[in-house]
């Protein structure tokens, strides 16, 4: 027990080589390891990427003539989307189901989220089809995890009704699916819809969480952009304030992004200055947010500027950076130079970024 503990704490921290060697110090212990021993190295090596030591583990497990249980599986799909390799983890669950392992409850809800996640919305509610017609029952994450899909695509019909066949299992419903369902009128352009949801929540004695009230300016932030809202976008804001939740930097980046598309330069800037007073740090979504609205004006040199600033303030860029600085040029010579940039800029960046 003391092992598995251990082995699952170094596994978090991706430090595969200290789970291996207490692995091996259990087996030189002559203690045997269970079906949670080999489920926790098997996620400490995907969350590594090393994905034949995984594989090599469950050849193990078949050696000492144990088949692989949902235990083990889930532990290889858990690994696998933490250390975002989807496909791979679609893979080991059509092998989970070659092998006749009856995935459970805990599966098809990380396959659900996964499919969710790539807004593949049909086939997440396929899956969910095929769990009730194994006699699987969803719990309040599955259900969570399937409003989550049909929300990421603005699905609000889809995302009402499985709030309700929710409801109908006798399930209660909690802060994470009425975000779920907020969500999905944010994303369909229907701020009224989620202000709906937010008070049905409240009305049923939910209390809604910081999310909740950032999705709400969100909401507003998204229908501001053609419909005039942003009264109500700063309204939900000062709500929010006015709670017991502070703004946190999910609420400024809304609020950058919000502004900077909307071509606010000045509230956005006044916004970005801010930011230090607060003790809050601008973080990758901020930086790429405020690059965004210089970029759609192709205002290339500032957008360099402030690609500089973000690097002296120690925020790596991800592939959404990538993406804005090529989305400011307007010509060849300027396409090179921000590739050649991003490419050869501080050997140390803990990010990769795909051009």
């Amino acid at each position: 027990m003391c092992f598995n503990l251990l082995i699952d704490a170094y596994g978090q921290k991706s430090l595969h080589k200290k789970a291996e060697s207490l692995y091996l110090e259990l087996l030189e212990a002559r203690c045997i390891p269970t079906e949670d021993t080999y489920a926790l190295l098997i996620k400490a090596y995907c969350k590594s990427g090393l994905l034949e030591k995984a594989e090599a583990v469950f050849s193990e497990l078949r050696k000492y003539g144990l088949p692989p249980s949902a235990i083990v599986y889930n532990a290889f799909i858990d690994g696998l989307m933490k250390g975002r390799n989807p496909e791979k983890a679609i893979e080991i669950f059509q092998r989970m189901k070659r092998d006749y392992c009856q995935p459970s409850t805990e599966t098809y809800t990380m396959m659900i989220n996964l499919y969710g996640k790539a807004s593949k919305s049909y086939m997440a509610f396929k899956l969910f089809t095929e769990m009730r017609s194994q006699k699987c029952k969803p719990n309040i994450c599955t259900y969570t995890a399937l409003v989550n899909a049909f929300a990421r695509e603005g699905l609000c019909q889809k995302a009402e009704e499985i709030f309700e066949q929710l409801q109908e299992a006798g399930l209660e419903p909690d802060v994470y699916v009425y975000n779920a369902l907020m969500e999905a009128y944010s994303r369909a352009g229907y701020p009224n819809g989620a202000a709906e949801i937010f008070s049905l929540m409240q009305h049923m004695g939910c209390e809604p969480d910081r999310a909740s009230y950032n999705i709400m300016v969100d909401a507003y932030g998204r229908a501001g952009l053609h419909e005039g809202q942003f009264e109500k976008m700063e309204e939900a804001l000062n709500a929010m304030e006015k709670g017991p939740y502070a703004a946190d930097i999910s609420t400024y980046n809304i609020l950058i992004n919000v502004y900077g598309r909307a071509g606010f330069i000045e509230r956005m800037e006044g916004l970005f200055q801010s930011l230090p007073a607060k003790s809050l740090t601008p973080d990758v979504v901020t930086w790429t947010s405020r690059l965004g609205a210089y970029s759609r004006k192709k205002l290339y040199t500032r957008c360099l500027e402030i690609f500089e600033e973000m690097i002296d303030a120690g925020c790596y860029p991800d592939g959404g950076t990538a993406k804005v600085l090529l989305s400011a040029c307007s010509s060849e010579d300027q396409i090179e130079q921000v590739t050649t940039l991003v490419r050869t800029m501080h050997k140390d960046m803990k990010t990769a970024v795909p051009i």
